[in-house]
């Protein structure tokens, strides 16, 4: 196979509770990437639609993560990079991940799979590196494993993918704002207190517990961010109000996707997260604030070819 199209989805970082240690998947949303051998070696980007980003190899994060990952291989050959961005950069579901993951996981198809599927999450973490000045893993790993995947430990690298309820869905808002990753991670304070530490703690082994249970009330009750965002919150305009009332709604709970500005919420059923999605945009109308919207189930598989 010398050429390969891909989905690169979308993902929802943080989920509350799991500050760049806890991502999922989404299934509706998401970049398409043709990835070709050439005879060049290296990554050339020859084509970028639908967003102003750098088509230059090493300021691509897409550029960037394939060739972290072929300074491990031996190859006479090298590939051809066509993007075709369908997720805004600066919305907060994993628009530089997508990108990052999708390259990776092109190459180790048309290369017969030499790297087991989590062996391609460090390459990825340098597409992250260069786009928000931190190699965070909670993003690239669901886009590469679906799902949720929790990232134990970041020295040494250790991820486990979490099972996921079968009802489960999410329903994403982008408010048309930007929220840059770096600005949004300069508002962070490096230190906490003890208090709030045993909270957030409490609360993201309740929602692993609840996500392997499919213990919908205990995901409910676990979706709260005690420590980022509260200082988060402040960036994005009408948070708190889309917030409560898709948790009024009906709706597991809410919070920022990412760094923001996407606001996301879980519900249990396609039903209920339809409904979510119309609360949360008519209180976006409500503000005058334009804003794009997804449903969408988890994606259990992560890139694949279509």
């Amino acid at each position: 196979m010398n050429e390969i199209k891909i989905f690169a989805p979308a993902t929802i970082a943080n989920v509350s509770c799991g500050f760049d240690v806890l991502g999922l998947c989404l299934d509706t949303v998401g970049d398409e990437m043709v990835i070709r051998k050439t005879n060049k070696k290296g990554i050339t980007i020859s084509k970028l639609v639908g967003q102003d980003l750098p088509l230059e190899t090493k300021k691509n994060v897409a550029g960037v993560a394939g060739l972290a990952m072929l300074e491990k291989l031996n190859l006479d050959h090298g590939f051809e990079i066509e993007i075709y961005k369908k997720i805004k950069a600066g919305s907060g579901i994993g628009s530089s991940a997508a990108s990052s993951a999708g390259t990776v996981w092109a190459i180790n198809e048309l290369l017969g799979k030499p790297f087991a599927t989590k062996e391609l999450v460090p390459f990825a973490m340098q597409g992250e590196k260069l786009a928000s000045g931190t190699a965070h893993a909670d993003n690239v790993a669901p886009a590469l494993l679906g799902g949720f995947s929790l990232v134990r430990s970041y020295d040494p690298l250790d991820i486990i993918k979490i099972p996921t309820p079968s009802e489960l869905y999410a329903t994403v808002i982008h408010p048309q704002i930007e929220v840059k990753t770096s600005d949004s991670r300069s508002v962070l304070k490096q230190n906490i207190t003890l208090k709030k530490s045993i909270i957030q703690i409490g609360n993201l082994g309740g929602l692993i517990s609840g996500l392997y249970t499919s213990d919908y009330d205990l995901i409910s009750r676990s979706l709260h961010d005690e420590i980022v965002e509260p200082l988060r919150a402040i960036l994005i305009p009408g948070f708190n109000e889309v917030k409560q009332n898709a948790i009024k709604c009906g709706a597991l709970g809410a919070g920022i996707s990412g760094s923001g500005p996407s606001i996301f919420a879980l519900s249990k059923g396609k039903e209920m997260a339809e409904k979510v999605a119309k609360t949360m945009s008519e209180t976006y109308k409500n503000l005058n604030i334009d804003y794009d919207i997804h449903v969408s189930k988890i994606n259990a598989n992560g890139c694949r070819a279509i």
